[in-house]
């Protein structure tokens, strides 16, 4: 038997850090933990291993291509394939902050959607069967959705949304932010959201191309929301600790061998949620 592999991305701090913990008490495998920075991806290792607890780790910077592509090819050739991918790295402006919309628009969705749909190419071909994939989201995204014009809802929910399609209309709002017309073309006021909202329905199509091309594999693709955590991103009002956060994704990372569903659905407290 081969050794089981996971993957987090952004995992050095708040919930991807609660994610690598407790993987590291109940997954019968290696964890990796992954970061942009390599020094405060090696403080995190340490503070874990201050637990008693060793994961892995492995430089990844979802926003630089040359580094996604580099990790692929290390997990392609040390263990064959991942059997776990959880993509948690994501960014968010502050509301204080004073970057115009457009620029929050552009630099919110190269992160939370475009890098994490990178992230999604180059893993998706390496993720073995039996394997799970977590995409974590936002409730926000489900917001999101409803503050979208009817046709903007209609396809983010329709099943026949390509992925071309979704990137077109990621562009499309992040060119229509830039240019003050977003309200005008059906769009509401959060970069944050529409990322989110992008990452979602992104699950969505590949989970449905997951049964399509692999339909014997049992892999299962999800989204999820880990509640409003207490994090540097969320800040200190928030009223879940990270571990708390941890739960959701972790349950879907977790799935047990054989299970059929969830797949390709937006969960919340282990619940599959309505899009």
């Amino acid at each position: 038997m081969s050794t089981k592999v996971v993957v987090v991305t952004g995992s050095n701090k708040g919930i991807g850090f609660a994610i690598v913990r407790g993987l590291c008490k109940q997954f019968h495998g290696d964890v990796y933990l992954t970061s942009r920075d390599v020094g405060r991806g090696q403080a995190a290792m340490e503070s874990l291993a201050s637990e008693g607890l060793k994961p892995l780790f492995h430089q990844l910077d979802i926003n630089d291509l040359n580094s996604i592509t580099t990790a692929a090819a290390f997990f392609k050739k040390k263990y064959g394939g991942v059997d776990i991918l959880i993509n948690n790295a994501g960014i968010a402006f502050k509301v204080a902050d004073t970057a115009t919309f457009g620029t929050q628009a552009e630099v919110t969705l190269k992160t939370n959607f475009f890098a994490t749909r990178d992230m999604l190419t180059h893993f998706m071909p390496l993720i073995k069967a039996g394997g799970r994939v977590v995409n974590v989201s936002s409730f926000v995204s489900s917001r999101t959705l409803n503050q979208c014009s009817p046709e903007l809802q209609q396809r983010f929910r329709s099943e026949d949304i390509t992925e071309d399609e979704l990137v077109g209309l990621m562009q499309r709002f992040v060119e229509k932010a830039k240019s003050g017309e977003h309200n005008q073309d059906g769009w509401p006021d959060t970069a944050y959201g529409v990322s989110k909202t992008g990452l979602t329905t992104l699950s969505m199509i590949l989970a449905r191309r997951l049964s399509k091309e692999r339909p014997n594999d049992g892999i299962l693709l999800n989204a999820c929301c880990p509640g409003w955590v207490r994090t540097d991103m969320a800040g200190p009002k928030a009223p879940k600790t990270p571990d708390e956060g941890a739960v959701t994704p972790m349950y879907l990372a977790l799935i047990p061998a054989g299970a059929t569903e969830p797949h390709g659905k937006f969960v919340s407290e282990k619940e599959v949620y309505p899009w």
